[in-house]
């Protein structure tokens, strides 16, 4: 058995523990980061590829380490297509777009955080969480290359992903560390890097197809004009999907992908759901996937989770120089991912939860008969200026789906309400549950206008 001893713990080398760990060291930390893969694997991630935000990453790793991992800056748009509508709908992305190779730019900021100083620990499998006699997290037992291994630390980042672990593993009693976290609040994915021998002409742009539900869509990503990352994923509430043979029929039914060869194949499950009310607890907070900070209607995470592994590290070096790692004491933390994106994030909510309760069929019109600018508002940006006046404007395209269009402005309403409730976010543990109180009367609503079943 080995003891080993860092100030600060990051378990899995993601793009959250990575960030966080650069943070840490480049601060002077004692910091090491665990990692269940072999070195060989290490970055070896299941991802869309699309990387939202890509001229805006914190500086803990510089630019110029990820930048070659970049290996499409030309795409620009969205292109949805939707089969039922036989329409394709092109619509603008705000911010700078980047297609990456993610086992690269996983690689990348793996020895970006060496760089800063961090140890990396790989072949390093965590089983459980050491808390002292109050239920402070003081650590992490698992064992490296078989051997049993306990790493005590005065705080702990939990970076294991989503369903993390770690969070079965630890008493959060007395903590306001959010619990309500259920499978149906997941999505599964899976994804195929896919060579073609021409360039597809849609080399410019993210496209998005739905599948036969309306909680779940495909994807087609191109790293190259010629290298694809094609993928699909679904709310793990809906009845299971058979992902690789619908991925398959797809893409026998594109003829851009004839005599296409599959160079690689994983899959993975992310949050869809709205970020943790709070990610901390005595010595120990959660970030990245393990904390939901994924947007819950594209899937995207990793600008979210560079900041977000970023502002805990910052909080964690605080916090251990004030020797003080209390809940209070790394509450901060939540309030910074809130202000910075989890209240964007929660109103983006509103739109999943609405997708799960209405017809494919019916959402897909509805899509097709929206303009593109106000779709790339509502998805990227948490609000759009839809309503009946829309309606109206747009009269012949949306005859037939203005009962959709109306109930599209409603959740808007509610979206955009929770968002500025989130901006209300409680500055101290004492305040949360009052803050919480008034958040539910406004999902309320939302379940109550969508027809949706209850989310949380």
């Amino acid at each position: 058995m080995s003891d080993l001893s860092y100030d600060l713990v990051v378990v899995g080398a993601g793009t959250s523990g990575c960030y966080a760990a650069a943070t840490a060291a480049n601060a002077g930390l004692d910091t090491v980061i665990v990692e269940r893969k072999d070195e060989t694997e290490a970055g070896h991630i299941a991802c869309g590829d699309a990387l939202k935000g890509a001229g805006n990453f914190p500086d803990s790793i510089p630019r110029s380490q990820i930048e070659p991992s970049f290996t499409n800056t030309d795409v620009d748009h969205g292109r949805f297509e939707i089969p039922s509508e036989d329409t394709v709908l092109e619509i603008p992305v705000p911010g700078e777009l980047a297609v990456i190779d993610r086992w690269e730019y996983g690689r990348r900021i793996i020895e970006g955080a060496t760089n800063a100083g961090a140890e990396i620990h790989y072949d390093t499998v965590v089983q459980d969480v050491v808390q002292d006699d109050d239920g402070t997290v003081t650590g992490v037992r698992g064992t490296r290359k078989g051997d049993p291994v306990t790493y005590d630390a005065e705080v702990v980042l939990d970076g294991a992903g989503s369903l993390s672990l770690l969070q079965d593993k630890t008493d959060f009693s007395g903590t306001h560390f959010d619990t309500n976290v259920r499978y149906s609040q997941f999505c599964s994915a899976y994804r195929e890097i896919v060579e073609v021998d021409e360039e597809v002409e849609w080399k410019d742009a993210l496209v998005f197809k739905p599948t036969k539900r309306a909680a779940g869509y495909l994807w087609y990503f191109p790293r190259t004009g010629t290298t694809i990352n094609a993928g699909l994923g679904f709310q793990m509430n809906e009845a299971p999907m058979q992902m690789i043979e619908d991925l398959k029929q797809d893409l026998r039914n594109r003829p851009e992908f004839k005599n296409a060869t599959v160079t690689d194949k994983l899959g993975a499950a992310l949050p869809t759901r709205r970020p943790y009310d709070s990610a901390v607890a005595n010595g120990y907070m959660a970030i990245g996937d393990a904390a939901g900070h994924v947007n819950p209607t594209t899937g995207g995470g990793i600008a979210g989770a560079a900041y977000g592994g970023k502002y805990a590290a910052e909080q964690a070096i605080r916090a251990i120089a004030a020797g003080d790692v209390s809940e209070a004491s790394l509450w901060h933390y939540n309030e910074r991912v809130m202000e910075h994106f989890g209240h964007r994030y929660a109103g983006l909510d509103v739109y999943n939860i609405l997708s799960t309760a209405v017809d494919v069929d019916e959402l897909m019109g509805l899509l097709a008969a929206l303009p593109g600018e106000k779709l790339a508002e509502a998805l990227y940006g948490g609000k759009a200026s839809v309503g009946p006046r829309l309606a109206l404007r747009t009269a012949k395209k949306s005859y037939g789906y203005w009962e959709q269009i109306i109930e599209f402005y409603r959740a808007k309403q509610l979206a955009e309400e929770l968002i500025d409730h989130y901006g209300r976010y409680p500055t101290t543990p004492a305040a949360m549950a009052g803050w919480q109180r008034q958040r539910d009367e406004i999902l309320d609503r939302v379940y109550e206008t969508t027809g949706a079943d209850p989310k949380y």
